[in-house]
């Protein structure tokens, strides 16, 4: 990107996120992750915590030094992936035993995967998507839960599984978004980023020949 062009944010951590932005021929200016409490609320349903939390993390990375010491308001681009049974959200396992309670709750039966996605533009406007996904996986062996519990691709994944690497061998159906289950749905990414009024095919316009 040319320096005077604006500037795009994505407020995460995830190398996961990052590649499917750049799968996209979108590369941010800045990587500029967030921590906030992810605590669901009373009654919050999975999709609402989704997008509340995606919102959050738009709004704080808003916020951040490195953001605010740019010449000039950035575009700021923010996602969150909810894993739910029913109302059930499945998160992060913390330990193996929690993961291997999460697979063998998703064995067998569909489960549903919300990843929301916030855009806040320059002039402050702020634009919200959520992508909905469902997965069913096959009945899982212990064999099957063991032998991806060692893999360790459990580790810092919501639903305790990555859909990228091992665990897609696990899914009979998915009726949405991969990218979704993966950590930022496309579609919804870049209808946002084009209805904020930011320039996608640039980098496609501009793209050496291989």
């Amino acid at each position: 990107m040319t320096d005077n062009r604006v500037k795009l944010v994505l407020a995460s951590a995830s190398p996961r996120r990052l590649a499917l932005l750049e799968q996209a021929g979108i590369e941010p200016d800045l990587l500029n992750p967030v921590d906030i409490s992810e605590e669901r609320k009373k009654r919050e349903s999975p999709r609402a915590l989704s997008l509340r939390l995606a919102n959050e993390k738009a709004k704080a990375a808003l916020q951040a030094p490195l953001v605010k010491a740019l010449a000039s308001p950035p575009f700021v681009l923010a996602a969150d992936t909810v894993v739910a049974v029913g109302r059930r959200v499945i998160d992060k396992p913390d330990t193996i035993d929690d993961a291997s309670d999460a697979l063998w709750l998703l064995s067998g039966r569909a489960h549903k995967v919300y990843s929301s996605v916030c855009l806040i533009s320059p002039s402050g406007s702020k634009r919200s998507r959520v992508c909905e996904t469902k997965v069913r996986f096959k009945r899982l062996s212990r064999e099957d839960i063991n032998s991806y519990l060692a893999s360790d691709e459990w580790r810092g994944k919501a639903g305790g599984y990555a859909i990228q690497g091992r665990a897609e061998a696990f899914v009979r159906m998915l009726n949405g978004s991969h990218s979704g289950v993966v950590g930022l749905p496309l579609y919804e990414t870049i209808s946002l980023l084009q209805g904020g009024g930011y320039p996608v095919y640039f980098s496609w316009m501009n793209a050496a020949p291989e």
